[in-house]
């Protein structure tokens, strides 16, 4: 039976400005003590305030969600998803990094303007009852017995990159390609000796471009020698209509590992090439449409 997934109320304790382009808010609250973290790559659901109306028609309970969609467009608040970067629950306190993007969405107009003892919900799963029910689709690195890792990712995967890295055994071997909007925009993670982090600054350029050419490049020298053979041709994905996302199931033994997270045209490209053009199995990559470009997330 899987974990329970609920509404929690937090609030702000504190908001840090990390980079030009990273912002961490640190949530905290006594519903936290009922929180069930998973770790790596965590997702959640922030649920953003109404302006002048805050939380007050957000339902609760078992069916919240069919509830809260079945609200009028006008008391609907917004719901984003985003990784939880980091959770200690002794002091009930939770940090989410925010990728600042000024008044372009409900998510980052938020984080522009919240202050200290802000009030937040977020959804989540709950502390289980048993042992048997586990907390289900919340986290989708798993890389099993792989020989060697790749993760990969623009600036809206950097916090699930960096926990994932932070939470890795320290025998791990690998690569980590990260691209962020400026040089100012790498941010300090401790990673096993065996990983190399490169983050990577578009400076102006296209986005998804320097990290895609930094990713081929590894695939030609280290991936090449790893691919399992899979000739099964990939169904085209259209990434305006349909969700970019699929995770392998884990594997006893398998040479690469690969994680591609970020804008759904980007990753999508990749992993075409990971399995196409180098003959990874399609079993070797998880990639996962963060985002598209021009549309927002319903």
């Amino acid at each position: 039976m899987a974990a329970r997934y609920r509404v929690f109320s937090v609030r702000v304790a504190a908001v840090t400005s990390l980079t030009p382009s990273f912002v961490r808010v640190t949530l905290t609250g006594d519903a936290l003590a009922e929180f069930s973290a998973v770790g790596l790559d965590q997702r959640i659901k922030i649920v953003l305030p109404i302006p002048g109306h805050g939380f007050t028609d957000l339902p609760d309970g078992e069916d919240w969600y069919g509830a809260w969609r079945a609200l009028p467009d006008a008391v609907r608040n917004p719901l984003r998803t985003y990784t939880v970067r980091s959770f200690r629950p002794d002091a009930r306190e939770l940090d989410i990094d925010f990728v600042a993007h000024g008044d372009t969405g409900p998510a980052s107009r938020w984080v522009s303007e919240c202050r200290v003892g802000d009030e937040l919900r977020i959804v989540g799963p709950a502390v289980p009852s048993s042992p048997a029910e586990l907390p289900t689709g919340a986290a989708e690195f798993d890389p099993g017995a792989a020989n060697r890792i790749l993760l990969a990712g623009d600036e809206t995967a950097a916090p699930a990159i960096c926990a994932i890295l932070e939470a890795l055994d320290v025998a791990t071997v690998g690569h980590v390609f990260i691209e962020v909007p400026t040089d100012a925009d790498r941010l300090p993670v401790s990673a096993p000796a065996g990983v190399e982090v490169r983050w990577i600054a578009r400076n102006g350029a296209t986005h998804g471009v320097r990290m895609t050419d930094q990713v081929h490049a590894w695939a030609s020298t280290v991936a090449a020698g790893s691919a399992c053979g899979d000739t099964v041709e990939l169904a085209d994905v259209d990434v305006d209509e349909q969700v970019l996302w699929d995770i392998p199931a884990a594997a006893e033994s398998r040479p690469v590992y690969a994680w591609i997270a970020g804008e759904a045209g980007c990753v999508k490209e990749l992993r075409r090439h990971l399995v196409r053009g180098v003959g990874l199995d399609r079993k070797q990559v998880a990639f996962m449409g963060y985002w598209r470009h021009g549309k927002a997330e319903n």
